[in-house]
């Protein structure tokens, strides 16, 4: 299917309209609502990512964590450099490969995701007090399907 442009733009002049500009700017909102609410835990929201992360699978090694969160392998390196010297991340020696280490929290790590996902829940329940419980999981659902659409694109 064609878009059809303005001669004179680069854009159709529906460029704003359509669904991933949408999706950008929800990102956009949520993304800034949860570094200004993480902040004063001194947690970035990439950090909280790492943090459940590594809660959800224990032992994942920088390389695994930097292909499931879709980032540099250096942006990893960097977070979890941060984290280790907080306490809140440790690596361990692979037991089969000596050359690979693997990504535990510790329990400072585990305090401070708490801390940092109990501001995330607020956020989340925001949206879904303000959306409804029936369009919060029609949201959800869309959502699952749009990553579902692109992923088989």
């Amino acid at each position: 299917m064609s878009v059809e442009q303005d001669d004179e733009g680069p854009v159709a002049d529906d460029a704003r309209a359509r669904v991933t500009w949408a999706l950008r700017r929800a990102e956009w909102a949520v993304q800034a609502r949860k570094e200004q609410r993480l902040r004063p835990l001194g947690v970035a929201a990439a950090q909280y990512t790492l943090l459940i992360s590594v809660h959800s699978d224990p032992g994942l090694t920088g390389a695994e964590l930097a292909r499931r969160l879709h980032v540099t392998p250096q942006a990893v390196a960097s977070q979890v450099a941060r984290l280790e010297e907080r306490g809140q991340l440790e690596r361990r020696p692979h037991p089969r490969h000596r050359h690979v280490q693997e990504l535990h929290l510790t329990d400072a790590g585990r305090d401070a995701l708490g801390l940092a996902d109990d501001v995330i829940v607020e956020i989340e329940q925001r949206i879904a007090e303000r959306l409804g419980p029936e369009k919060a999981a029609q949201l959800t659902s869309l959502l699952d399907q749009v990553a579902d659409v692109v992923r088989d694109a």
